[in-house]
């Protein structure tokens, strides 16, 4: 950012705040052409998004951003923008990730305070003219998927597919793709997980905090089961799937009762489990395209408890069985090779 940019800035928010004697502190940015900065002014703080036009487009964030604001859900409050300079003003909701607050016992209030706001989410238009959200269709889930075998099983496992086996993963990939299309369709986060749920310092004197809502750009329509499973088989932290039962139950049982009252909380769980692993597919393949294209490390520590969801959610299916053989047989074995550190967790898992 050179210098007329970091002036023009300067007294852009200076105007929207009437304060010459603000402070402005850089945070460290994502992997975008976007940048961060903390704003310190008259006792309170706020969040300056840094987005030059020429490189980013931030009106479909501005878009739904105030759209999922004007239906009450806790998203950042925009204070002032300016599309043509690329500068957006933001409440800021503090520093504090879900996931670093998760204990034993915080987790139920968190969770279902998480689950609550998700439930109102799911209450949104999904056909809202102001807002035209893209549909998550059996060509997108598909395309997801397909960084499974593309990136984890050829690139990372280097494992060469037989005819029979492309046969097999592409018809399991059409059957969980298109039984996701036939669930209840709403709107969808799309990353509803603890390291994107914000602790909010609202000065509650509860044991827990309100939750605030990020990373809410690339929402979809789809299905109804999709962000549950984000926030309860969480990539990132691991709850015993007895808890996990509870707070699914309690999901179902909030749901209106047009999208259940012809379903058993058995039919609930198999729609869960079908999702949860396009998701879990999908999210392999990416975190080794995060590897090894993009040089991101860090999520390979993630890759048991993935595979580990993935192995569980479809074990139990007699339709997922020939998918099933195939990642123990063919799969499993290999990746625990190429990664012996892990061998000793993933199969406590299993």
């Amino acid at each position: 950012m050179g210098l007329p940019r970091e002036q023009a800035l300067t007294n852009w928010v200076q105007q929207q705040l009437d304060d010459t004697e603000l402070t402005i502190h850089p945070l460290s940015g994502d992997a975008s052409f976007r940048r961060y900065a903390r704003i310190h002014s008259k006792a309170k703080t706020y969040m300056l998004m840094d987005a030059p036009p020429d490189k980013e487009d931030s009106q479909p964030f501005v878009a739904i951003d105030q759209w999922l604001d004007s239906h009450g859900v806790r998203v950042p409050h925009i204070v002032a923008k300016d599309l043509a300079q690329g500068f957006i003003l933001l409440e800021d909701f503090g520093d504090i990730l879900l996931a670093q607050v998760l204990t034993d016992d915080t987790v139920d209030q968190y969770y279902q305070q998480a689950m609550d706001q998700l439930l109102q989410l799911q209450h949104l238009p999904i056909n809202d003219p102001a807002q035209p959200l893209p549909a998550y269709d059996v060509d997108k889930l598909t395309q997801e998927m397909s960084l499974f075998d593309q990136w984890f099983v050829e690139k990372y496992l280097n494992i060469e597919l037989t005819l029979a086996e492309q046969q097999l993963i592409k018809h399991t990939y059409d059957l969980l793709a298109n039984t996701a299309v036939i669930q209840p369709q709403v709107v969808v986060h799309r990353d509803y997980h603890s390291r994107n749920l914000m602790v909010l310092n609202t000065g509650s004197n509860t044991n827990t905090h309100e939750l605030g809502v990020i990373d809410f750009q690339d929402a979809v329509v789809g299905a109804y089961t999709y962000d549950l499973i984000s926030i309860l088989r969480d990539a990132y932290v691991q709850w015993p799937a007895q808890r996990v039962q509870t707070w699914m139950q309690y999901f179902w049982q909030h749901l209106p009762a047009h999208q259940t009252n012809d379903k058993t909380l058995t039919d609930f769980a198999r729609e869960f489990d079908f999702m949860a692993a396009q998701r879990h597919l999908k999210v392999l393949g990416i975190f080794i395209r995060l590897n090894l294209r993009d040089g991101k490390t860090g999520y390979m520590k993630d890759l048991p408890l993935v595979f580990h969801y993935l192995l569980q959610e479809i074990k139990h299916y007699p339709e997922l069985k020939a998918f099933d053989a195939f990642l123990q047989q063919r799969v499993l074995p290999v990746f625990l090779q190429k990664q012996p550190e892990s061998q000793a967790v993933i199969e406590d898992m299993l």
